[in-house]
């Protein structure tokens, strides 16, 4: 039996150059690399020092405040650079890959008869584990914490995201394994989410409860779907799995093959055939973004959608939870006369000069200009407009900033997570870094509350 959720506010941003769903693979890259930025919290504790060789799905490096929570290689190969920052923090750890694959040999289960240990200490030891990502806080979960429930979003409303409908088809015995394994590490329900009019393959798995969703983005946000299902409240955890992580979990707990293989959407107004890539995490950009082809060479690359992933070069690496990578032209240029001018070609939630509000299918051609400047909050409503939590968003956005742990509880920070804030950071009139306030709103009650 399933259960809709219906949201209403919101906004769908409607961006040009969408993923044609044909799947090509994609160019075999020399180096892959593991970035700990993507891993929020953790202090990496380097295990392969430079020159080790490695199998796929063998240690790189592990938590440094808990030894367990590994982190692996997405292929076999040879450690070959290992970069610094300050402090000799590890920014990036680089491995040359073989010409011929070999993958770590883990252990498989019984998924029948296997306890929660059991399943808990595969998933540990084989570096599975940063997929389990908990509430509130957003970072990877505490082994040592029990969950209330699991949830997982199939609905995918960012714009230009990969459709999980149809990277899943045809792992349904993947996914089923990895619902039936997660569902033993919970004392609650394993909730999961599919579009209204989707043909999900999550959809016939047994174990679950299924829930239908429909409404404008953030629909797809995990938070909008738990504050429906069954809210956070203080002392409470939940976990969070995406559905391709599934896929891997899946083959994990199935065949003991760490397999890092990912389909990812390639898109953006520039790009002129974008599709879908067969690759693997921490690949690097250049693998697919040129086969694809980009207009002209004033671009800025995303790994991750356009509200909340992070820009990088043409050199740089597929993040690591990432499953599109999108390029639009980048925003430097002048324009005349600037607002004061009707505006035909970009979105806004006002109608102040402007007419998007007129064609709401319209595709548009949108750049990284964010068309203002830094400035104090302005109270214009706008945000309550595209944020469907039952919190103030930018009273909580204030509670950050001057950080008062009180208030932070009592309006909900135990809900929220930074990408919830991408939609109001869109809409802000005064050009607030919304998600960066709340990540470090997040990281302070790590610190003081834990």
């Amino acid at each position: 039996m399933s259960t809709d959720i219906r949201i209403k506010k919101g906004l769908d941003i409607k961006l040009k150059g969408k993923a044609e769903k044909i799947t090509t693979k994609a160019v075999a890259s020399n180096v892959y690399s593991l970035l700990p930025v993507d891993f929020h919290g953790i202090i990496p504790k380097l295990i392969a020092k430079q020159g080790a060789k490695l199998k796929a799905g063998e240690t790189v490096f592990y938590s440094k405040t808990n030894e367990d929570i590994k982190f692996v290689s997405p292929v076999s190969g040879e450690v070959t650079e290992v970069i610094r920052g300050e402090k000799r923090k590890i920014l990036a750890v680089k491995i040359t890959a073989d010409k011929e694959q070999s993958y770590q040999e883990n252990k498989t289960v019984n998924l029948a008869s296997a306890s929660a240990d059991d399943i808990k200490g595969l998933l540990l030891s084989s570096g599975c584990w940063p997929f389990v990502k908990q509430r509130p806080y957003d970072v990877i979960a505490n082994p040592a914490v029990s969950p209330k429930a699991i949830f997982i979003s199939a609905y995918a409303s960012a714009p230009l995201t990969a459709d999980y409908d149809y990277v899943l088809a045809g792992k349904e015995v993947e996914l089923q394994a990895a619902v039936t394994a997660l569902g033993k590490l919970t004392s609650g329900k394993v909730h999961v989410s599919v579009g209204a009019k989707s043909n999900s393959s999550l959809a016939g798995l047994n174990g679950i409860d299924l829930h239908k969703v429909s409404g404008p983005h953030p629909s797809g946000n995990i938070s909008t779907q738990i504050a429906q299902i069954d809210p956070i409240n203080k002392g409470e955890v939940v976990w969070t799995v995406t559905p391709q992580d599934l896929v891997i979990i899946g083959e994990l707990l199935l065949t003991g093959k760490f397999n890092a293989e990912r389909i990812v959407a390639v898109g953006g107004a520039i790009v002129k055939k974008p599709k879908y890539y067969k690759t693997i995490i921490g690949s690097e950009i250049a693998s697919v973004i040129y086969d694809a082809g980009v207009e002209g060479d004033n671009f800025r690359l995303i790994t991750g959608n356009v509200l909340t992933g992070r820009a990088i070069n043409p050199d740089g690496f597929l993040g690591y939870y990432d499953n599109c990578v999108t390029a639009i032209p980048e925003g430097n240029d002048y324009e005349l006369l600037g607002w004061t001018t009707p505006v035909f070609k970009k979105i806004s939630t006002t109608r102040a000069l402007t007419f998007s509000w007129m064609n709401k299918n319209k595709e548009y051609d949108l750049n990284t200009n964010t068309n203002g400047e830094h400035r104090a909050f302005v109270l214009t409503g706008q945000y309550e407009e595209v944020f469907p939590l039952d919190i103030f968003p930018m009273q909580i956005l204030k509670a950050c900033m001057y950080q008062d742990l009180d208030e932070m509880e009592q309006l909900g920070m135990y809900e929220v997570a930074p990408e919830d804030f991408a939609l109001t950071e869109f809409v802000c009139v005064s050009k607030q870094p919304h998600q960066n306030i709340i990540r470090k709103g997040l990281d302070l009650m790590i610190k003081e509350i834990g």
